[in-house]
């Protein structure tokens, strides 16, 4: 168990993978291992929530995402994101969680935005959780968004290509808040196009656990083995 808050990483950020062989296995339709991937996030943010974590960053649907089949993109998009808001947002708000989506929504049906926006404008004072949606994300996509702000700036005249720097690039990404702690479940060993410019002194965590399997207990095993790590950020290690 964890003895000591301080020693709580301040961002987590978790790609939520395996729910459709989770589903497969047990010879289920790949929709109702998403829809037991949100039971599993509601533990998560309720625990992170409790715990006092600062920031939590999920990945839940990536522009790649798009490509899946056109069945069970429609469940996440137009049913199983509207559910989770309306029947969870009374409970967020409540525990002083603030809900911040990380993407380009703009894509998404008409009735899908109007809740998250409606999400976002409910919980924006709060001081608690921050809890990050990367929806409709890809970390590709971010760094070109913020390149082309700031080209548009240098076509301005605002600034001048030597003003680039790595904070001016970071203002302008869905969010400079940079992960000490990347779990990913289900096995795989990679980020997917996840956080790719804040994740690049992030400790990462692999597990072969499925998303809708991972409970608290899961978090508690990877925060311990975060804090068995020695960060260096890129430096000599430090003598004991």
């Amino acid at each position: 168990m964890i003895e000591k808050l301080n020693t709580l990483p301040e961002h987590i950020a978790i790609i939520m993978d395996g729910n459709g062989r989770w589903a497969s296995q047990k010879k289920l339709p790949r929709t109702l291992g998403h829809k037991a991937g949100v039971e599993a996030l509601k533990e998560i943010v309720r625990y992170t929530s409790s715990i006092k974590i600062k920031i939590l960053t999920v990945y839940a649907f990536s522009t790649e995402n798009w490509k899946r089949p056109l069945e069970e993109v429609e469940y996440l998009i137009n049913y199983l994101l509207i559910e989770f808001l309306k029947k969870e947002i009374d409970e967020i708000n409540r525990n002083n969680v603030k809900i911040r989506i990380l993407g380009d929504i703009k894509p998404l049906p008409k009735k899908t935005k109007e809740e998250i926006i409606k999400a976002v404008e409910l919980t924006k004072n709060n001081k608690g959780l921050l809890f990050n949606i990367a929806l409709n994300y890809g970390g590709k996509d971010e760094l070109v968004n913020s390149f082309r702000v700031i080209s548009e700036m240098i076509l301005k005249k605002t600034i001048t290509p030597t003003d680039i720097n790595e904070k001016l690039v970071s203002k302008y990404l869905y969010t400079a808040n940079e992960p000490d702690l990347i779990i990913r479940t289900g096995g795989e060993k990679r980020l997917s196009n996840f956080l790719i410019w804040q994740g690049a002194y992030s400790e990462l965590y692999f597990t072969d656990v499925f998303w809708p399997d991972f409970k608290k207990e899961n978090l508690i095993e990877a925060i311990n083995d975060y804090n068995t790590r020695n960060r260096r950020f890129g430096g000599l290690k430090m003598e004991e």
